[in-house]
């Protein structure tokens, strides 16, 4: 009677996965900065923060994005930040950041 309990708890998986940047999504997070930066800097940086700041509240909410049809049947993601889009794939233990751009962007 005292083991239900644990069983129940084993069987749901872990409400959150661990975070991964690709080297693209850097590649991105920089090219947006280095775009933004020399007109505003200020922005620059506040608007990198905030992408980062997203990508942060994916792990405790892994469907939080919509999900991509077009690429199953790999799960992955986009969720919108301001005007950016983060594409992201969900793994059984991870999150991994694929892609980030604006969403004026040609993708």
């Amino acid at each position: 009677m005292g083991d239900g309990p644990v069983q129940r708890e084993a069987a749901h998986p872990p409400l959150s996965v661990a975070l991964k940047w690709t080297s693209k999504a850097h590649s991105d997070l920089v090219r947006l900065y280095e775009f933004l930066d020399p007109v505003n800097p200020v922005a620059a940086a506040r608007i990198v923060r905030h992408l980062v700041a997203g990508a942060k509240r994916i792990p405790a909410h892994p469907r939080l994005g919509a999900q991509m049809p077009e690429f199953a049947p790999r799960e992955v993601r986009k969720l919108l930040v301001a005007d950016y889009e983060i594409r992201y794939e969900l793994t059984d233990a991870d999150v991994f950041i694929l892609r980030i751009f604006h969403t004026r962007e040609d993708r």
